[in-house]
């Protein structure tokens, strides 16, 4: 058994962080969550015999959408002019380079990056899945297996959402260029691929993706549902991204994406639609009506000039919501989950959207479930032992009460992580990986 005690810790159902915490765990679960004083500020004089936690511990945070390789962008895609299209020239330039070698490198060295920054559990929005010019490898899964291998390394847990991504375009045209190392030639391919890949690492599960409407024809896009449904895994889609996505769909299905994927099945409970940026108020319907979750990634979606989501009718609709890096122009999820009441505040002119309870539920127990890991992203009897302290006393955070976290705190203020009981980050540095160096030479050797 292990024990800590947290100074402060936001449990279930509390509005507010509570003081004194005893946390216990076994096996990597959770046994005991007990208050030790009855309100107010921490008492000094608690003794127990237990790791002291000072500052806030949370639950691990789940980064709901990454695509790790785009780690390499960081710093090279940012100033200039153009849009979505043209940074995704960029980032074929990078998936044209990569091999399962140094796709491990680059992925252990990107998830020991989220690891820092109190991410316990990743999903990997995955499509780089061949050689170059679309050749499979020996092991057609060789790049899906350097992602779990690399998760390992990195201590944290991972859902490997394979996606299917079979043309271009709406329209469907064929894959040309870097787009076909992505391809498996159609959905019953794809689906023959992803059954064969079935990793027995406890930290990992499967789960699976339709890229868009743009790289799956509507036909198939049940195949890749149902494929999902059988297995009971999650699925997850780009949805709405940009209007051009939008208006293509429309000139070629005469309706909108969303329209698009509820009639053909995709949409529901265990589907997560990523940024649904550009929804019509019918759209938002079918999401919620459907209780379809919605990823939210805030820095992407401006840093690619996509625009502002609407998040709060997105929720009162009945989606629940939950947060990506995704091309990890920034690592870091109180950044994500401010962004989402503050780029509210700019669509709307209005303040006060989200409370912090509910941006701490997007980035913490609605992630985890948007995974397939329903049973963390709480810290309560039996559930995971995923501890995330964030100090109190930095220079972001020093005076700030413990609920205001989430509109002050960023990952540098991680100190302690632990993911399943075993401490991954300490002191805010990762115990088993040179973060720093190793992200510097693994983008040296893609990018020479």
């Amino acid at each position: 058994m292990t024990r800590w005690l947290a100074e402060y810790a936001w449990l279930p159902e509390h509005a507010e962080p509570t003081a004194d915490v005893l946390i216990e765990a076994t096996d990597g679960r959770l046994t005991t969550v007990t208050p030790l004083t009855a309100g107010g500020p921490p008492a000094a004089g608690v003794e127990v015999e237990a790791t002291r936690l000072p500052g806030l511990t949370v639950p691990g945070l789940a980064n709901a959408h990454s695509h790790a390789f785009h780690r390499a962008l960081r710093g090279r895609t940012h100033d200039g002019r153009g849009d979505f299209w043209s940074w995704r020239d960029l980032m074929y330039a990078v998936a044209a380079r990569l091999d399962p070698d140094s796709y491990l490198a680059l992925a252990r060295a990107a998830y020991a990056e989220m690891a820092l920054a109190g991410i316990t559990c990743v999903g990997e929005f995955h499509y780089l899945h061949h050689g170059p010019g679309g050749t499979r490898y020996d092991d057609p899964n060789a790049m899906s297996a350097a992602l779990v291998e690399a998760a390992a390394h990195a201590g944290i847990r991972l859902t490997v959402l394979d996606a299917a991504y079979l043309t271009a375009s709406v329209d469907g045209a064929e894959l040309t260029g870097p787009q076909r190392r992505f391809g498996d030639g159609d959905a019953l391919r794809w689906a023959e691929r992803v059954d064969a890949f079935r990793p027995a690492d406890g930290h990992v599960r499967r789960g699976a993706a339709v890229h868009s409407v743009r790289a799956v024809p509507a036909a198939q896009l049940a195949t890749v549902a149902g494929w999902a449904d059988r297995h009971g895994l999650p699925l997850h889609v780009h949805l709405s991204e940009q209007p051009a996505e939008n208006d293509a769909c429309r000139a070629v299905h005469g309706c909108t994406p969303t329209r698009l994927l509820a009639d053909h099945g995709v949409l529901g409970r265990h589907t997560t639609a990523v940024h649904a940026t550009h929804p019509t108020a019918a759209d938002v319907a079918l999401l919620g009506d459907s209780r379809t979750g919605v990823c939210l990634c805030p820095t992407t979606e401006r840093d690619l000039a996509d625009g502002i989501g609407p998040a709060r009718r997105l929720a009162e609709a009945g989606s629940p919501l939950s947060l990506g890096s995704d091309s990890h122009a920034v690592v870091d999820l109180f950044e994500e989950a401010r962004a989402v009441e503050l780029d509210e505040r700019l669509r709307t002119r209005r303040r006060g959207h989200f409370d912090a309870a509910e941006l701490f539920a997007a980035a913490t127990v609605t992630g985890h479930a948007a995974l397939g890991w329903g049973d963390a992203g709480r810290l309560a009897v039996g559930d995971r032992a995923d501890l995330v302290t964030v100090r109190l006393d930095s220079a972001r955070t020093a005076g700030v009460p413990p609920a205001g976290v989430f509109f002050a705190a960023t990952a540098a203020d991680v100190t302690q992580v632990v993911v399943d009981g075993r401490t991954v980050v300490a002191d805010g540095r990762h115990l088993t990986v040179d973060v720093p160096t190793e992200l510097r030479d693994a983008i040296a050797a893609v990018l020479s």
